[in-house]
């Protein structure tokens, strides 16, 4: 069966933050064979970063539960997808605004979103409370 992708990776890792690094890094080499730049690289690891410390922290709250990685390469460019079946967000809207956090005493900032967007060229960010929360993420790699 022919798919529409040319290339394609999940991954699914336990709601730990140690897992962040590796979802980071298991990216970025999915990655390489478009050639980006270390900036590209930069962008997507810390895009993901964010993304998957978000499920830890707020999806799961600690609990235990698993965080799925997907990543799709279509031509020059690369789409993740980083979904948990934790508790979902009340109102997007209100989660992306800059500084918004419901952890104050964590001493997070509240940029998670923020930081997503500006460094992916697309953000959509779909939540269900009770049920989860996927963030999908869209980087173009430019040509050398």
């Amino acid at each position: 069966m022919q798919n529409k992708y040319d290339n394609e990776m999940t991954l699914e890792i336990a709601s730990k933050s140690n897992n962040e690094a590796f979802a980071r890094v298991t990216v970025a080499a999915f990655v390489t064979s478009l050639d980006p730049t270390i900036e590209e690289i930069a962008d997507i690891k810390t895009a993901v970063s964010e993304a998957v410390t978000n499920c830890v922290i707020h999806g799961y709250e600690g609990k235990e539960g698993i965080i799925k990685v997907n990543a799709k390469i279509i031509g020059k460019k690369v789409i993740i997808e980083i979904s948990d079946t934790g508790k979902g967000i009340e109102n997007i809207d209100i989660a992306k605004e800059p500084l918004y956090t419901t952890k104050a005493d964590l001493e997070r900032s509240g940029m998670g979103f923020t930081i997503m967007e500006s460094f992916m060229d697309e953000l959509k960010i779909e939540s269900i409370l009770g049920l989860g929360t996927k963030v999908t993420m869209v980087k173009n790699i430019k040509e050398n």
